[in-house]
């Protein structure tokens, strides 16, 4: 299935209210915000051999591109924003 059909009244919801590519981009931060709760869930059961306060490494490294992916979506909303202030 589609992330457009399953997503289908999310994205209609934002689309409406932020515009389409915000709308769009705001569905992606949840989510994303969705993969980082359920990774980091994960890593509470699998532990770090070398430091066991902390999730394994390849769930370290998923944890950062998420967050990394986050913030780059984050910053394009905000810049299409600024965009759409100043041309309405």
């Amino acid at each position: 299935m589609s992330v457009f059909d399953e997503h289908k009244e999310e994205l209609e919801k934002h689309e409406f209210m932020m515009g389409k590519a915000r709308g769009r981009l705001a569905v992606t931060m949840d989510l994303l915000t969705d993969a980082l709760i359920l990774v980091g869930q994960h890593g509470v059961y699998c532990t770090s051999n070398r430091n066991p306060s902390k999730p394994s490494m390849d769930l370290q490294t998923v944890l950062s591109s998420i967050g990394g992916a986050k913030e780059l979506v984050s910053s394009v909303m905000e810049e299409l924003r600024q965009k759409n202030e100043c041309a309405g």
